[in-house]
């Protein structure tokens, strides 16, 4: 089993850091892609250098796409690269995770039209405006896609994307 998670700086630490100990801990490998090389650091002071560049992702290799919140979202939303890989994902029909701000980026990929999600509560209007059914719930699955609204939810959402993996 493989997972990509996408992220930039500022990205919301926990959002990263517990969901990439916790599959590395399960046996999946788990690769950090980012727009650039190069270490990024969270926005409470998590620093990480990524194990590729959002060009060097091929999607094919992964059963798992993983979008942690934090500030990170709102700048990967407006690359194409990006969104070329969330709709890869969706094509095939692997699990997309997307926690806090990152059901921005399903949104911006136009992947949300008619689906259960749930986020960070500031952009509940903007997955509406995608055409999505917002739920505020700890973690709403719908078919695919898994999402969770903020760090204190981490333990449902981790549970639900391991769900996937298994039953992928």
């Amino acid at each position: 089993m493989r997972a990509l998670i996408i992220t930039d700086t500022l990205f919301e630490d926990s959002e990263l850091q517990v969901p990439y100990e916790r599959l590395r801990t399960e046996g999946v490998d788990v690769d950090i892609a980012a727009p650039q090389s190069g270490e990024i650091c969270g926005k409470h002071g998590l620093c990480i250098r990524p194990d590729l560049t959002l060009e060097a992702v091929d999607p094919a290799r992964y059963d798992l796409l993983l979008l942690p919140g934090g500030k990170a979202p709102e700048r990967l939303k407006k690359l194409p690269k990006v969104l070329d890989i969330v709709k890869a994902f969706q094509h095939a029909g692997k699990p997309i995770a997307a926690i806090c701000h990152g059901p921005q980026i399903l949104a911006a990929a136009g992947i949300l039209r008619g689906r259960n999600v749930t986020a960070y509560h500031a952009v509940r209007e903007e997955l509406e405006a995608a055409g999505a059914h917002f739920i505020d719930q700890a973690v709403v699955t719908d078919g695919n896609l898994i999402t969770s609204r903020t760090p204190r939810d981490l333990e449902a959402f981790v549970s639900e994307i391991l769900k996937a993996l298994q039953e992928g």
